[in-house]
């Protein structure tokens, strides 16, 4: 059976954050998923989020390629 994928949320940070891991341009990032490099910027701003074939490109990416992507935790208050 299939193992089934986690769900990644892939926000401008996040595709950011991989493409530096990656050490790509936007542009090659593009050729590599089979998109425009437009396409790259505006997830990276936030103006539109991959969705379905993109996103889980997106993921085979990151986990073939070793990505762990953390966002900076909240500090909790203290008492």
């Amino acid at each position: 059976m299939a193992q089934k994928r986690k769900k990644i949320d892939w926000d401008g940070r996040r595709i950011h954050a991989l493409r530096q891991h990656l050490r790509l341009t936007q542009a090659k990032l593009a050729d590599e998923l089979g998109t425009r490099q437009q396409t790259i910027s505006e997830w990276e701003t936030g103006m539109y989020k991959p969705r379905g074939t993109a996103s889980t490109l997106l993921t085979l990416v990151a986990e073939r390629s070793g990505f762990k992507y953390e966002a900076a935790k909240k500090k909790q208050p203290t008492e």
